[in-house]
Formats: C-alpha cells, sequence, structure tokens
C-alpha cells in the first residue's frame, strides 16, 4: 500500500479529473438526450428521423471508436479541442442516446388521454410536454438515468486511452513505475466502485422523494 500512500495526491489529482468528466459528460447527456427524445416524440417526421438516425448509430458504437474518431480524426480536418474537452463531449454525445431512450420511454408511460386533454386546453406541443407530460414521466425515468450515470462513471476510463490524466491513467503510470499492479488497481477500482454506489443511493432517494416514499 505504500505505493498508494505515497502518491496519494497524485491519485486524487486523477479523481478529481474523472469526477469533472463524469459531471460534464452526464450534464451534457441530459440537456442534448431530452433535446433527442422530443425530436423522436415530436409531430415533425424530419426531426423524428433525426432522432432516430442519432440513437441507432451512437447505441451501436464502442465509446472507445468514438474517442478515437474524435481525438485523433478531427484534427486531420482542422478542429482540435484539448483532449480533456474531447473527451468529455464523446461522453456526452454517446450517453445523450440512451437518456434518450430513456427519457422517450418515460413519456410513452403517460397515457395518451393526458396529451390529447392538453390539446383540447390549448396547449402547444412544447408546453403539454413541459406542464403535462415530463412532470408524472419523470418519476419513471429516475432508475434509468441513474443507470446512464453510473455508466458514464465507468465509461470515464476509456479516456485513459486517449491521453487524459484520470484515475485510471495515473493508476496506469503508477504501475509502470512502481510494478503494483493488483494494489494499484485494487484501489482505483474500489474508488470507481464508491463512486457508482453513491450515486446508486442518491438515485434510490430522488425516485422516493418523487414518487411519495413508494419506491424500494
Amino acid at each position: 500500500m505504500r505505493v498508494v500512500t505515497d502518491n496519494l495526491g497524485f491519485l486524487l489529482g486523477g479523481l478529481l479529473v474523472t469526477l469533472e468528466l463524469t459531471v460534464l459528460g452526464f450534464v451534457g447527456a441530459l440537456l442534448l438526450g431530452t433535446v433527442l427524445a422530443v425530436f423522436r416524440v415530436s409531430p415533425i417526421a424530419p426531426l423524428r428521423w433525426v432522432g432516430a438516425v442519432y440513437v441507432e448509430v451512437l447505441r451501436n458504437m464502442p465509446l472507445l471508436t468514438l474517442l478515437i474518431l474524435v481525438v485523433f480524426g478531427l484534427p486531420d480536418v482542422g478542429i482540435t479541442f484539448s483532449l480533456f474537452t474531447s473527451a468529455a463531449v464523446c461522453m456526452a454525445a454517446f450517453a445523450a442516446a440512451f437518456v434518450c431512450e430513456a427519457v422517450r420511454g418515460g413519456i410513452n408511460t403517460v397515457p395518451v388521454g393526458q396529451a390529447e386533454a392538453a390539446r383540447s386546453l390549448g396547449f402547444t406541443f412544447t408546453q403539454s410536454l413541459r406542464y403535462v407530460i415530463l412532470p408524472p414521466a419523470f418519476r419513471t425515468m429516475v432508475q434509468p438515468l441513474v443507470n446512464i450515470f453510473i455508466g458514464v462513471v465507468l465509461g470515464s476510463s476509456l479516456a485513459s486511452a486517449v491521453g487524459v490524466s484520470e484515475l485510471t491513467n495515473r493508476t496506469q503510470v503508477l504501475n509502470l513505475q512502481s510494478a503494483e499492479a493488483v494494489v494499484l488497481f485494487l484501489v482505483s477500482g474500489a474508488i470507481y466502485l464508491v463512486i457508482a454506489l453513491l450515486g446508486g443511493a442518491a438515485g434510490g432517494a430522488l425516485e422516493r422523494r418523487v414518487s411519495g416514499g413508494r419506491a424500494r
């Protein structure tokens, strides 16, 4: 364990980068995924098509492939971002496809009669979503969104493959220096586990709150 205690600050720096990637990736995915879900339930056919194509492409593409294409492919056409920015954008874009389906699934749980009642009252499509459909739909979205958050946490480790100095990357650096792979990766794995468990616990508390304490 000495290799861990002697390099604790170095590992904590990597943890901070991991948390930053996770927050930016998940928030970006929530925003983009919600917009895509609106596209998918829109009465405008081209918007539904755009949403469907995006989801099918991104859900069936490995995150690592997307990272490599963005980090090493975009500079070839004159578009450059920092490694951290590229990783955050890729994680948000990738997870947005899953958020879209979670939000769309939640919307589909709302009885059609509620949407029809909103239209009969003169609500626009946007107003119906905002005031009538999304509030009750959110109750069924919480657990899927928590699962996506955990996926983003774990997926952030792939950023190490393109040179982002996050927790896994720094663990690999220390392993190359000390050859203590078992100890180092047990510690980093435990850190990811704690983050995922805390996220799951927070999601469970939120789910119980929005469902009036009935969720288990």
